[in-house]
């Protein structure tokens, strides 16, 4: 055989060895939304700023610094409204307490609606300010704590169909409201009235989401900071109490309960229905949190280098605390849950005040029923009336 043909042979021989071997390493990175090396990820998350690992131990300074460190996180927010400027543009009479329907400056950049329950009677009242779900049900947001009145007959369909399927057939505001506290509930940011002028999308949220990070900011903290002041316009309206204000919600409205809590010494109680778990938990191959979308209206760029789920929430302590979860909650696995409020349930201990925190798991699915919501409101009438 020719050298010339020899050499060939052994080129083509080592060419295609090199291919073959190139090929055998190739390998996807990326499975079910998940990059392949998320166990690494999660592994790099020690929470250094949580209490019992910061290397501040004087709680009330320890609250300080967090609560900054998660305000860091947050910016860039809008400025607080110079006057929050309130006008009433409808009422309604109830059954010992009157609906109104507000406006007022949230910020220096927005004005917005809201509905303001008020009791029949002589003031000052406790206030309890209603966070409302996501859902993926973006047409509605105040709409699904109140009862709406002055609406289309079809937002006023859409509100009493969730309502049945969320909260098991009651207003959670005018059931408080009833039962002697001011309620004030907003639009989230893209629901209800403040939502897209060209309507609103599941997958709007994500683009939302993005255009905020492209500009330095967070959807999901601009969510958190008009809660905060929100709770702050409650607080200085004549008719409440501001020493005897709290907050609550379902699903996102829970986290935002939390949040709000943690954000704020305005409000004095929270209570959060199903909403808590922790990171490692929810980050998985199966949990819907890894699909993107909904999880952008409760994200805080950066903080988990920080501070995991429960811990946020811990900043709230000694504050009189409620969580509620469901064994048959998909979203949110109930070792988690478990994990979670064993996290919480130290800090409040290391305090000296576990009475004041509430932690419970109910035989139920992502739901806020009856029961649920005649015991969140005995907690208030505990620690606010």
């Amino acid at each position: 055989m020719k050298p010339s043909v020899i050499l060939y042979a052994v080129f083509l021989t080592v060419s295609l060895g090199i291919k073959a071997q190139q090929v055998d390493t190739v390998s996807y990175e990326v499975t079910k939304n998940m990059p392949v090396f998320y166990e690494q990820l999660k592994q790099q998350l020690t929470y250094p700023a949580a209490w019992g690992k910061s290397t501040t131990k004087d709680f009330g300074k320890w609250r300080i610094e967090t609560r900054n460190i998660v305000m860091e996180c947050m910016q860039n927010l809008p400025p607080a409204p110079s006057k929050y400027d309130m006008s009433v543009v409808g009422t309604e009479q109830r059954a010992g307490y009157e609906a109104r329907k507000i406006w007022f400056n949230v910020s220096e950049w927005s004005r917005i609606p809201a509905y303001l329950l008020v009791p029949d009677g002589k003031g000052p009242f406790p206030a309890v300010i209603m966070l409302h779900d996501h859902g993926a049900h973006f047409s509605i947001g105040k709409e699904k704590m109140v009862r709406p009145f002055g609406v289309s007959p079809e937002i006023s369909a859409d509100a009493e169909d969730w309502v049945v399927r969320c909260y098991d057939g009651q207003y959670t505001g005018d059931y408080f409201a009833q039962n002697g506290y001011v309620v004030l509930s907003i639009d989230a940011l893209f629901w209800g009235e403040r939502g897209r002028k060209e309507g609103v999308s599941y997958d709007g949220q994500q683009a939302l989401a993005s255009n905020f990070m492209q500009m330095g900011a967070s959807w999901g903290a601009f969510i958190n900071m008009d809660d905060v002041r929100s709770a702050e316009f409650l607080a200085s309206l004549p008719m409440v109490d501001k020493n005897r204000v709290g907050c609550l919600g379902f699903s996102m409205g829970a986290y935002r309960s939390w949040m709000l809590a943690a954000l704020t010494d305005c409000v004095k109680a929270s209570a959060s229905i199903c909403w808590m778990n922790t990171t490692e938990h929810l980050m998985t191959l199966t949990n819907n949190q890894n699909k993107g979308g909904s999880a952008f209206s409760m994200l805080i760029p950066g903080l988990r280098r920080y501070l995991d789920y429960p811990h946020v929430a811990s900043i709230a302590c000694p504050k009189p605390t409620l969580f509620f979860n469901g064994t048959q909650d998909k979203l949110f696995p109930v070792e988690g849950v478990k994990d979670a409020y064993n996290i919480m349930q130290s800090v409040w201990q290391s305090q000296e005040v576990s009475d004041r925190l509430v932690t419970k798991i109910w035989e139920e699915k992502h739901f806020f029923n009856k029961e649920m919501q005649r015991e969140t409101l005995e907690f208030f009438n505990k620690w606010l009336k």
